[in-house]
């Protein structure tokens, strides 16, 4: 049976039974959407606010997921979409390219880190993982090293819900029950992780052992059998984790040494949500391969890309082609709202609003740490995290399933922010965020934190 959408605020019942029988909603039970309240059916947007079917307004503390850079309700890059549409929508990736496809490749060499000069399309950030896997072990063995399969990724980092960027996450404890085994070859050492740091160090006494550690894995298995290394270069999934000073040199220095391509997986660091058009750009750090999507084209289409520097690509000269495609990388009508995203953050400054309000938004939530349970406080431009504890001389989290986490997410939403938060509240804003915004959800996160303390008895 049809729904009618002309008025969906009349259709809100009719149109939240259908979604609940007929859409399974990702990372969620089956029926979330009928037995879940926090689960919405948004309608419009327009800036940092989305409206949902009932008409509440919230603000988008999430940017989605991560990744609205310039904000909801953009008609240009609509607009830029459905003139490309018109003429030429789509073209076989293997046969041939696009006008659009050219330039966005073009200008992402002109504005990625250092050398990184090459583009590979697809349709987003898992597949760009899984892409740059692919290029990784098959550069290596064009170059006469085919022994170096093995990846090593950081525990509790995220790179995606595809089988090989799941295996290179290191969020095994989330997927092991029902995906393992996981890829051959994977291995996992520890995050930069200060505040919970796995070596019971303090920096700079520590001298960065978290990047030494894996300088000893990649000696312990044998460098010629190593691939790659892959890192955020700030991790979202681990809690808003920034690496100390110094580590991400030490680590391009470690990978150089033995050999060992470094992939700087930016999908969601990039595009300016740091204060930096990349992350990198905070340590003067080139990746060998740099994996982007979410704000490439901020979710108006799906796309995303692999950056390669010039000596990857050139191992496939020749006979040597890439033996990996994507049915719908380089879609040239996603590659025009790319383009059309990309000027408006550079046009209107958005690189630069991230870094001023981050600033500012940083400062509001350093004046949270009056509340009992916040143990920590991180961000690099707009992406930031509070990261909640029991105890701040134990650190004892609270458990995702817990009801203090489930009240502090209903009183989240209660008054007007949709974010994500467990332990850790994070925040990664559209970079249009205004200053008013910005104070709005530090006072919400201030007025919840508190409900939470008094009702649970941690005030």
């Amino acid at each position: 049976m049809s729904i009618a959408i002309t008025d969906p605020a009349s259709n809100e019942a009719a149109l939240r039974e259908a979604g609940s029988e007929h859409i399974f909603m990702h990372a969620s039970p089956y029926r979330a959407l009928a037995k879940d309240m926090g689960k919405r059916i948004l309608v419009e947007g327009k800036g940092c606010i989305v409206k949902d079917i009932d008409g509440n307004e919230f603000i988008d503390a999430l940017a989605g997921l991560w990744l609205v850079n310039v904000g909801h309700g953009r008609s240009e890059i609509g607009d830029a979409m459905a003139k490309q549409a018109s003429m030429l929508a789509y073209a076989s990736s293997t046969q041939a390219t696009t006008i659009p496809a050219i330039q966005l490749a073009t200008h992402l060499a002109e504005i990625t880190p250092g050398d990184l000069g090459t583009a590979f399309f697809c349709s987003g950030g898992s597949e760009a993982v899984e892409s740059a896997i692919k290029i990784a072990r098959q550069y290596h063995y064009h170059n006469g090293e085919p022994k170096r399969q093995k990846v090593i990724g950081r525990r509790g980092s995220y790179h995606g819900a595809t089988y090989g960027a799941m295996s290179v996450s290191g969020t095994r404890p989330n997927a092991e029950p029902y995906h393992s085994p996981f890829m051959h070859g994977v291995l996992h050492a520890s995050p930069p992780y200060c505040y919970r740091c796995d070596f019971r160090q303090t920096f700079p006494a520590c001298d960065l052992l978290c990047a030494d550690q894996i300088e000893q894995m990649i000696q312990y298995e044998s460098p010629e059998t190593v691939a790659a290394v892959i890192a955020e270069p700030v991790s979202a999934s681990n809690g808003i984790v920034i690496p100390p000073d110094g580590y991400w040199k030490r680590l391009r220095e470690i990978c150089d040494k033995h050999g060992v391509l470094l992939i700087t997986d930016e999908v969601i660091n990039g595009f300016g949500r740091t204060g930096k058009m990349f992350a990198s750009e905070h340590w003067d750090l080139v990746g060998d391969i740099l994996t982007m999507a979410k704000g490439l084209s901020s979710g108006y289409a799906p796309i995303g890309a692999v950056m390669c520097r010039p000596h990857v690509v050139e191992a496939f000269e020749g006979d040597n082609k890439l033996t990996h495609l994507l049915t719908y990388g380089g879609h040239a009508a996603a590659c025009a709202a790319a383009l059309a995203n990309i000027a408006i953050i550079e046009n209107e400054g958005l690189v630069e609003n991230s870094a001023k309000m981050g600033a500012h938004l940083l400062e509001g939530l350093n004046g949270l740490r009056h509340h009992p349970i916040v143990g920590d406080v991180r961000g690099l431009g707009l992406i930031a995290g509070v990261e909640l504890v029991k105890d701040r001389e134990t650190k004892e989290k609270f458990a995702e399933s817990s009801d203090e986490i489930k009240h502090l997410n209903d009183g989240l939403q209660e008054r007007g922010l949709l974010t994500r938060a467990n332990h850790i509240i994070s925040l990664s804003p559209p970079l249009c965020i205004t200053k008013d915004e910005v104070e709005r959800i530090v006072s919400i996160l201030d007025d919840a934190i508190g409900d939470l303390e008094r009702t649970f008895g941690y005030a």
